[in-house]
């Protein structure tokens, strides 16, 4: 029985160029990945403005009179870490398609417009093929995780730790005394060492994760410039 070749098999003869027809279904394909990378880049921006909001609900409590708690500065991270988290996965499916999309654009549209020939013998269609026949994430979730913290969240978490510091400075009155700020920060039976060390632990994680993830990328990065027909994400 002759058996049937399946779509990732190697064909007897390399394809050296794409016909007309060929040319106008990949031209569709990458505007079908651009239109689903912008979805979720709006989904992005979504999560991004939820934490934006409820931060700035809670600057709006805390500072609504002297006498007003700086607890909601305090909960409000909880709020913010879970909007990180959704961020971060939706950006692993957004990295999908801005992957492909991008890939299309640097090995099909480039060459086309640059010289006319695809270099279709770097086998960059093999790769997306690839990608195609057995999706996956191209980022694992703590690169998500570093990427959303350099992009939108560190701004967010210094503002939240920077307003919860100057609401124990001013509030109710201008502090006197680092053991007064420390007073001031008690959270039922939490002490205000506690509270603080919490929010300074609080700041440098996910400091470190960006810069973590900053690192990660650029090897990924001269990586990728090493063998650029082989990789994507």
């Amino acid at each position: 029985m002759e058996q049937q070749s399946q779509p990732g098999d190697r064909p007897d003869t390399e394809r050296k160029t794409l016909s007309a027809a060929e040319i106008g279904a990949v031209a569709h394909l990458y505007r079908g990945e651009v239109y689903r990378s912008t979805i979720w880049r709006t989904r992005l921006d979504t999560s991004s403005n939820w934490a934006v909001v409820t931060l700035g609900v809670a600057l709006s409590i805390s500072f609504a009179s002297p006498d007003a708690s700086p607890l909601p500065l305090v909960l409000v991270g909880v709020l913010i870490i879970l909007f990180l988290m959704l961020e971060a996965r939706r950006y692993r499916y957004f990295n999908v398609w801005r992957a492909r999309a991008r890939w299309l654009e640097t090995h099909f549209y480039a060459p086309l417009l640059y010289d006319g020939d695809l270099h279709m013998e770097e086998n960059w269609q093999k790769v997306l093929a690839e990608d195609y026949l057995r999706p996956r994430y191209h980022v694992g979730f703590m690169i998500a995780i570093g990427r959303r913290i350099r992009r939108n969240y560190l701004w967010i978490l210094l503002i939240q730790s920077l307003a919860f510091a100057g609401k124990l400075a001013v509030h109710p009155t201008p502090v006197e005394s680092l053991d007064q700020a420390f007073e001031r920060a008690d959270v039922g039976p939490l002490p205000g060492e506690v509270i603080v060390l919490i929010g300074v632990v609080y700041v440098v994680t996910w400091s470190s994760i960006a810069i973590w993830s900053y690192r990660v990328d650029g090897e990924r990065a001269a990586r990728r410039g090493a063998a650029s027909s082989h990789s994507m994400g």
